[in-house]
């Protein structure tokens, strides 16, 4: 006689230790769970009202300088070195993990310009008002050493902005024209004018070494060849750009600031128009900064706020603002991915998460693997309404959210001044010209 028994396997639900997690038998058939969607509906809704409850950027403030801040320099080598040079000339070395001042040295007479850590990390240079580029040791000064910098070059001019080649003892400096220098020499190799009076900043491509750019005050931002004697090229836009940013992952493509309250991508290859404008900023934007995988990038602004942009993205994802920020004049992300550090003018460097609501400090397993899950349910939802409006959602600042509404109105009497123009004209007397094409003067090679 057959005796039919339901048998079940002890190891399915039975725990090793009283310690473990109860284990739950998993039915994975689909045709047992008919509100699976809906079901994530709600837990993708949950995810982005809690991203919401715990987005907390703000993660510590430097105090220390006794001016504004006006210029920052990630070490090339150590996650948790900054170096940041204010108005009054002084220079301060940060040990971000201890949030504390580590070392702090006179080095100009009025601003520090710029300032940048040479490719291996043991020294660093800064140019400031007193005409003079100097290079500066990493390490302190040992007990009784006077704090006095490697190399000193007195220039004829002031120098505005600086940048080292990536494995090179090669930097560049702008202020009336654009020099090339050797760490060897105490005169420039090379020497790049284009009629022009001054330049605001200069920086190297991260991929192809050779190559660099630099904003000039004809509002005009300039492509340079080290191997060549000439500039490459030029594209000269409506307002003057501040400064710009190289993408790390693709060599082409490059972010500038401009005095337009808008930052826009190019492809140097085709500088005729910009590949994306980026708006949001309602003042001028003073500096942009990429994030090491090149998906992303933040800018500061005169209008006290930190915007963080998709590359291909025309509107911020993220926005951050304080009651106490004043300006922001200098802006960094973190080459860990992780954090952003921000310069401003009421002589604070504040550090910030890149990521909002990301938990700080080491993940259990389940922790970790319950934030993969909620991103991707919130990837999978982003699009209907009520999860979008929660995600979009930021409040600003009263000053900074009527002015962005004036601006739209300004926009659109224009938008329409154009379309009743172009009604009453001749046909084809009057063209179309796209967001892009209007901020590019011409470009010159």
């Amino acid at each position: 006689m057959k005796v039919k028994v339901i048998a079940r396997n002890p190891d399915d639900y039975v725990r090793e230790t009283k310690l473990d997690i109860q284990r739950v038998p998993r039915n994975y058939d689909p045709s047992l769970h008919p509100f699976e969607v809906s079901r994530e509906y709600t837990r993708a809704l949950n995810a982005t009202k809690l991203e919401r409850v715990f987005a907390k950027p703000f993660v510590a403030s430097l105090d220390g300088h006794r001016d504004g801040v006006n210029c920052m320099a990630k070490h090339a080598k150590s996650l948790s070195t900054l170096l940041s040079g204010s108005c009054d000339g002084e220079v301060k070395v940060w040990n971000l993990s201890k949030h504390e001042c580590v070392r702090t040295l006179q080095a100009h007479e009025g601003f520090v310009r710029g300032m940048v850590v040479r490719y291996c990390g043991t020294s660093f240079f800064t140019v400031g008002d007193d005409k003079t580029i100097k290079q500066w040791k990493m390490e302190s000064p040992g007990y009784g050493e006077e704090e006095e910098p490697i190399n000193t070059i007195l220039g004829k001019t002031v120098y505005t902005g600086l940048d080292h080649h990536q494995n090179d003892p090669v930097f560049a400096t702008c202020g009336q024209q654009v020099d090339i220098w050797d760490e060897q020499r105490s005169s420039p190799i090379r020497s790049f004018t284009w009629g022009v009076d001054s330049f605001s900043s200069v920086h190297f491509n991260p991929v192809e070494t050779e190559l660099l750019a630099s904003c000039a005050s004809d509002r005009s931002i300039v492509l340079y060849d080290m191997r060549e004697s000439t500039p490459l090229k030029k594209v000269i836009m409506a307002m003057r750009s501040n400064t710009l940013s190289w993408n790390p992952m693709e060599a082409y493509y490059f972010t500038c600031a401009n005095e337009d309250y808008n930052l826009y991508t190019y492809d140097m290859r085709y500088l005729a128009k910009p590949i994306m404008v980026h708006m949001d900023h309602v003042s001028a934007v003073l500096d942009v900064d990429y994030a090491p995988t090149g998906k992303e990038f933040v800018s500061a602004s005169f209008d006290k706020t930190i915007r963080i942009f998709a590359k291909d993205g025309g509107h911020s994802r993220e926005v951050y603002h304080t009651k106490r920020m004043q300006h922001v004049i200098c802006i960094k992300w973190s080459a860990d991915n992780k954090y952003i550090l921000s310069g401003s003018d009421e002589m604070n460097i504040r550090l910030w998460k890149a990521n909002a609501a990301e938990k700080l400090g080491v993940l259990a397993p389940r922790e970790r693997e319950a934030a993969n899950y909620s991103q991707k349910l919130k990837e999978k939802f982003q699009h209907h309404p009520q999860i979008r409006r929660i995600a979009r959602h930021r409040h600003l600042p009263k000053t900074i959210y009527h002015q962005t509404k004036e601006l739209r109105v300004m926009k659109e009497a224009r938008r329409r001044k154009e379309r009743n123009v172009r009604k009453h004209s001749k046909p084809g007397s009057v063209p179309v010209v796209s967001e892009k094409e209007k901020h590019v003067v011409t470009v010159v090679k």
